[in-house]
């Protein structure tokens, strides 16, 4: 019965970590001006790579936070603030794009590919600023 003494823990993280990507993604889709998952729907490849990047630029800090974390609520915390961590990414893109919305919905690559890089960078700094 060892080999599943950890299942317990497992699944209070992986619950965790549901929920917290769930609330991550309330937070972007509502956050932005464009509308991804219609944007997606209508087969916009710039609206699936900005949030596909954006999703892997949060689950990276949130998977180092789930391996370091002392506790649930530890795990919690780390991962509301990389929530705000990709927020702030977001943000800082935009100033560099305006229009960085509209470029999307039209379709522009360019924009969703740096959209895409900065979340990722984002998240891997954020990452490792977690290995406490």
């Amino acid at each position: 019965m060892t080999s599943i003494s950890g299942l317990p823990a497992f699944l209070a993280y992986g619950a965790v970590a549901s929920g917290l990507v769930a609330l991550y993604l309330v937070v972007y889709l509502t956050a932005t001006a464009h509308r991804e998952i219609a944007l997606i729907r209508q087969n916009n490849a710039a609206a699936a790579l900005a949030l596909g990047g954006s999703l892997v630029g949060y689950t990276l800090p949130l998977a180092v936070a789930i391996y370091n974390a002392q506790s649930i609520l530890d795990c919690i915390v780390w991962g509301l603030l990389a929530i705000v961590v990709q927020g702030l990414v977001y943000f800082v893109v935009r100033l560099a794009l305006p229009d960085l919305s509209q470029r999307i919905a039209a379709g522009e690559m360019a924009a969703a590919i740096l959209l895409a890089a900065a979340s990722l960078a984002g998240g891997i700094v954020d990452a490792a600023s977690m290995t406490y």
